[in-house]
């Protein structure tokens, strides 16, 4: 297999940065070398207050709409900087797109100014890299883990002998791709294997004996990783990881003096999720199963009391958020997994050098210790945490879940220490200010702000259902593009800024709220709100994707649809998500309809997608149990927890949504929301408004279906 092109090889020595060349002399070269490239003010806007950020230290906020061209603004200003610069990411498409295209590009561009090639390298968690330690030993004492065991319910034996040939095929087909990759990656294993597979051949970190102790530890592939990432200078990784080395002391991530956040609106939850545990009954049925060679008979016994007491205790316990503490049942359970972990641990001992077989050892005390660590904060029941019994629709697992109330502090503490940090995305500024986010992400916020005279006016307009300029119908190619608003926000030690986009919303497209329809007040798609939605997608002809806030809603969109018009439907669900995106693309007349997932990363330009509609405001639902936990908190302060909580993360969700349609410079069309509480609430309605881009807005329904009947036409 051919190495990845984005390893470094840490055998050749590194040249380091000359430190000639300035963030403005690289950002026009590597514009320069691209195919058409041009120069974008708010680009280079964006590059300059980086490279000055760098200079004296402070942190940064930037919003950059789409089109903006974010990705070199932050590359270019990284490459004067002396020693690795770590860039962060929310979603694998961005990190592919840094990797495959943006990165190899700005190094052939500026390697003619920097008189060097700059090197960059990719940094993912272990369990993204093959063990081998894990390939090479057998699995036979851990059944659910197991490739070849029977399944514990249904299925006759026939149908378990084929799936075990199956997997075994994949093992097999891994054990060959050892002897040829050159990084182990499981993103560069194609074809690929199935998930239950690479859990078999992959190590968390927590149970990694590390590379002294591991025979073997001079082949580790995750290592070789990190001694890339040390020698690079641009690092990519991804939220998760970083959340997980800011918890851990930071001492995964190669030592570093600047930090960009790309899509850092995604931050703050990566965090909370890095810093969440649960405790599965059948998690401890394989910690037992895999420590019971290291235990006595009673130890092991014990162990599996607490898994049956856990199961016992989330029978009978309803689903949501814990308020009143844990129930008698679930806190004995915790009480007794607590000791008999205690125990366990204590009587397995420290891994040693010596040892028979230490990362079969290390694995046993790793996820033991787990187990423990976790009980015991559920136990703690601490005001800062926040538990709650989870149990799916389909009733298939159920866990007991912990997880911080705020990660405010975290961020505060950990994000920010002895590097300069560029936080950026095209949804920071919520309801036209950088407030929310800076407090989200652990900045304090100053006292509100006026709104700049610009940002006045296009409100003024909004609110009263004009348009300051012609709709997009009218737009011509070359109109002028949109910029920043939003005023600019500081507090010690950091300062915001919005480069605006290089898109005219205004001419482009139109943000039309049925501000005639009932409020939705019933789950799923109302009978009015679907008529509607009908009418939108029969005046253009298709060309629709449709972001619902729920399953049962878009089931039901997509049936209407497909009952009442001969366009073809796409439901998502109903096939894998890039193969449905995939004929979005190429068949003119389909829509698409979906849930949360194609609120954000569905990247659909020209006229394949020219109409977007969302059913209802996407407010988290009231049993979300860290959203609703800290709205009750700021309730309990005095505050508005609907505000300080359900309606920011509303804004960034409808954002994102309606982000979906201007792709493209050339792109028009209309955003379609079908909640009048849009246009009707006076508290958050103009909130919200203020948080999206700046579209002609009506609330119209003749308006919006003739710009469609015209886009239809066109």
């Amino acid at each position: 297999m051919t190495p990845s092109r984005t390893a470094t090889d840490p055998a050749v020595p590194k040249k380091r940065r000359s430190g000639r060349a300035g963030a403005g002399e690289l950002l026009t070269a590597a514009v320069g070398a691209v195919p058409g490239g041009a120069a974008r003010p708010g680009q280079q806007q964006m590059a300059e207050a980086i490279e000055r950020s760098i200079a004296s230290g402070e942190h940064l906020l930037v919003q950059a709409g789409t089109g903006t061209g974010k990705s070199l603004a932050y590359l270019a200003p990284a490459l004067t900087v002396d020693g690795p610069v770590v860039v962060s990411t929310a979603t694998l498409a961005l990190q592919s797109q840094l990797v495959e295209h943006d990165l190899p590009r700005l190094a052939d561009a500026v390697e003619p100014v920097l008189r060097r090639r700059p090197t960059f390298a990719v940094l993912k968690g272990r369990h993204h890299y093959l063990c081998l330690a894990r390939l090479d030993s057998s699995v036979e004492d851990e059944p659910d883990d197991a490739l070849f065991d029977a399944p514990r319910s249904g299925g006759g034996g026939t149908k378990w002998l084929g799936e075990a040939g199956r997997l075994g095929k994949q093992v097999q087909r891994l054990r060959d791709w050892a002897e040829e990759t050159a990084t182990g990656d499981r993103d560069e294993l194609d074809p690929g294997v199935d998930d239950q597979v690479w859990r078999s051949v992959s190590m968390p970190a927590r149970e990694c004996v590390g590379a002294s102790r591991c025979p073997f530890g001079q082949e580790c592939f995750a290592e070789a990783s990190r001694a890339r990432a040390r020698e690079a200078d641009i690092v990519v990784t991804n939220h998760s990881l970083l959340a997980v080395d800011m918890l851990a002391g930071r001492h995964i991530v190669p030592p570093h003096k600047l930090l960009v956040v790309d899509e850092a609106h995604e931050l703050a939850d990566r965090v909370s999720s890095a810093a969440q545990a649960e405790l599965v009954p059948e998690l401890i049925d394989r910690s037992t199963r895999r420590a019971r060679p290291l235990l006595r008979p009673d130890l092991a016994e014990r162990l599996t009391e607490a898994g049956d007491a856990l199961a016992v205790g989330l029978a009978e316990a309803p689903a949501g958020r814990l308020t009143a503490g844990l129930p008698p049942a679930l806190r004995e359970a915790c009480t007794l997994l607590d000791s008999a972990t205690r125990a366990a641990l204590e009587a397995i001992g420290d891994v040693k050098s010596d040892d028979p077989d230490p990362v079969r050892k290390q694995q046993a005390k790793a996820v033991l210790d787990e187990l423990s660590t976790t009980a015991q904060r559920l136990l703690e029941e601490a005001d800062h945490d926040v538990a709650w019994v989870e149990k799916p629709d389909n009733g298939s697992r159920r866990a007991l879940v912990v997880a911080p109330l705020s990660v405010a502090g975290t961020l505060a503490t950990h994000l920010y220490d002895e590097r300069t940090v560029v936080a950026t995305s095209a949804t920071l500024a919520l309801g036209g200010r950088f407030d929310t986010v800076a407090r989200a992400l652990g900045l304090d916020a100053p006292p509100p702000a006026p709104p700049s005279p610009a940002a006045a006016a296009l409100a003024t307009a909004a609110a009263a259902g004009r348009s300051p300029v012609a709709p997009p119908v009218a737009a011509t190619e070359g109109s002028r593009a949109s910029i920043g608003t939003v005023p600019a926000t500081e507090g010690p030690g950091w300062r915001s800024l919005d480069v605006g986009s290089p898109f005219d919303y205004a001419r482009q497209g139109i943000l039309y709220v049925a501000a005639h329809l009932p409020r939705p007040s019933v789950s799923g798609l109302p009978g009015p709100a679907g008529e509607e939605l009908l009418a939108l997608v029969e005046a253009l002809g298709g060309r629709t994707l449709g972001l619902f806030s729920s399953r049962r809603a878009a089931q039901q969109a997509a049936e209407l649809v497909r009952a009442r018009t001969d366009l073809p439907v796409l439901l998502q669900g109903e096939e894998a998500l890039p193969l449905l995106v995939r004929r979005f693309r190429e068949v003119r007349e389909s829509c698409l309809f979906g849930v949360m997932s194609l609120w954000q990363g569905v990247d659909v330009p020209g006229d394949a997608c020219q109409l977007v509609v969302i059913d209802r405001l996407p407010f988290p639902r009231p049993d979300e149990p860290l959203a609703a936990a800290r709205a009750a908190a700021v309730d309990a302060g005095g505050g508005s927890g609907f505000a300080a909580v359900s309606v920011p993360i509303a804004a960034v969700r409808l954002a994102q949504g309606v982000g979906r349609l201007i792709r493209a410079t050339g792109d028009r069309g209309v955003v379609a929301v079908l909640d009048s509480r849009l246009e009707t609430a006076r508290g958050y309605g103009p909130f919200l408004r203020r948080s999206l881009p700046p579209f002609w807005y009506t609330t119209r329904p003749e308006v919006a279906r003739g710009a469609l009947e015209r886009l239809a036409k066109s």
